[in-house]
């Protein structure tokens, strides 16, 4: 039998050896003389190993207990529940502890609860004890014990934003600034308790992603005060899990207000030719069709809607099913339409298909710029490379082209489905207007001296 000296050294735990040697008695003492010292210390091993976390980047649920210190990042409000049987209310208080390796919910309760709400400043450090587990958010911490510490300090900022792609899930607080890209509008529930909640989805954008933000009660309210191409700041955030996509949930603790900050979100569609079956990816382009909504019933009984809209690109063009609210969208013909989050699927005739659902948002926006002076050669801002010439088109001389606007700018793009040709004119045309060109050919580019719309 190794001796417990040789099994200490096989521990990898900041523990000393005395300690260990105690926590091995007590096992013994526990197991009423049903294991002998060896398996007593090996038990002792397995738990103080499954509680090491040199950071709180690395707490996980299965941890029976870890011992760390974090920077306060945010404190929740006091809140007092009552308890079975007691007198007494419980009180808890959630606070978010940082370190430069990740965030994690934490909660005190009762007496020190108290004690924290009104002596525990945000940007404090703490070493703190406790016990983690599944949280609504993620893994959480029951805090058993934490005291203020000097000795040690962390660089992370307790008041500093986070942009879209900083987010990771459990985060509380969250501070974000972004542009607004769609917003829905408000909807009533009723709670288990028999109340009625009310909520709102929008999208925020910046220039590292774009994230879906669930608006709750008077923060639902707050979401219709906002336009879409505004920049807002949104504070007092929640990021969640939601089929395995971020959210951020803002509830009545939370702000939404206007900033005079610049951000751009910047789309980075899926060109429509690459589209796959089954994913679910964002699509831009001109609208080239557009039919009128309609109403059906569903297997239930209610009322839903639908609208079709054909978006294209520099590499093709898909049919786009929008349902339930998408469908009373302000899109018009030659729009430029940004698609989030639409689900690729069968369609007729075997043609892939967009949908629209609940969780997809839509946006009209400017084509993307151009630059002053393009080349042939140059990307056409968000239309893909363009094809080569038509062959009427290829030499110096009198020529025509009929297509559909694929770019607006200097030059326009006209496509007719095999070709694209660059056309040189100062009339104002608009994404996927069809038509045909009439002019003078220099260099492969038509000169416009007569446009006529199809």
């Amino acid at each position: 039998m190794p001796e417990l000296a040789a099994l200490f050294d096989e521990l990898d735990a900041e523990v000393s050896f005395e300690a260990f040697e105690s926590a091995v008695a007590e096992k013994v003492e526990q197991l009423g003389g049903l294991a002998d010292e060896e398996t007593a210390a090996r038990l002792v091993m397995h738990e103080l190993g499954a509680q090491q976390a040199a950071c709180i980047g690395e707490i996980t649920a299965a941890m029976e207990e870890v011992q760390l210190a974090g920077k306060v990042m945010s404190i929740g409000e006091l809140r007092s529940f009552d308890r079975d049987e007691e007198e007494e209310p419980g009180h808890v208080l959630n606070v978010e502890l940082a370190d430069e390796s990740g965030r994690v919910r934490a909660a005190m309760w009762d007496g020190m609860a108290r004690d924290a709400a009104e002596q525990l400043s945000v940007g404090d450090v703490l070493q703190f004890r406790g016990r983690p587990k599944d949280g609504f958010n993620g893994v959480e911490v029951d805090i058993d014990g934490a005291e203020p510490t000097t000795e040690v300090d962390f660089d992370v900022d307790p008041r500093g934003r986070q942009q879209v792609g900083e987010l990771s899930l459990g985060r509380t607080g969250v501070q974000l600034v972004g542009e607004v890209l769609a917003v829905d509008s408000v909807r009533t529930f009723e709670r288990s308790d028999g109340s009625e909640g009310r909520v709102a989805n929008m999208q925020l954008g910046d220039d590292t992603g774009r994230v879906r933000c669930t608006m709750w009660d008077g923060m639902a309210d707050a979401v219709e005060t906002v336009s879409v191409g505004e920049v807002v700041e949104v504070s007092g955030g929640s990021v969640r899990d939601r089929d395995g996509n971020l959210e951020l949930h803002v509830g009545e603790q939370g702000r939404i207000g206007p900033t005079d900050e610049a951000v751009t979100y910047v789309p980075d569609p899926t060109p429509i030719a690459a589209l796959e079956l089954g994913a679910v990816t964002d699509i831009a382009g001109g609208v080239i069709e557009a039919t009128p909504k309609r109403t059906f019933d569903r297997d239930d009984g209610s009322e839903g809607q639908v609208r079709n809209i054909r978006l294209k690109d520099a590499s093709g063009d898909i049919r786009v099913a929008l349902w339930g609210e998408h469908a009373d969208a302000a899109i018009e013909l030659a729009d430029y339409v940004v698609a989030v989050d639409v689900e690729v699927r069968d369609g007729w005739q075997e043609d892939l298909e967009a949908s629209a659902g609940w969780r997809s948002s839509l946006t009209v926006r400017d084509p993307p710029a151009q630059a002053d002076a393009p080349t042939e050669s140059a990307t056409l801002s968000g239309f893909g490379e363009p094809d080569e010439p038509a062959d009427d088109a290829a030499a110096t001389g009198p020529g025509s082209f009929t297509g559909t606007v694929v770019q607006v700018g200097s030059p326009v793009i006209l496509d007719d489905g095999t070709a694209t040709q660059q056309v040189e004119t100062d009339a104002t045309v608009r994404l996927g207007e069809q038509l045909t060109v009439h002019g003078e050919v220099v260099d492969g580019r038509l000169h416009a001296e007569q446009i006529e719309r199809v």
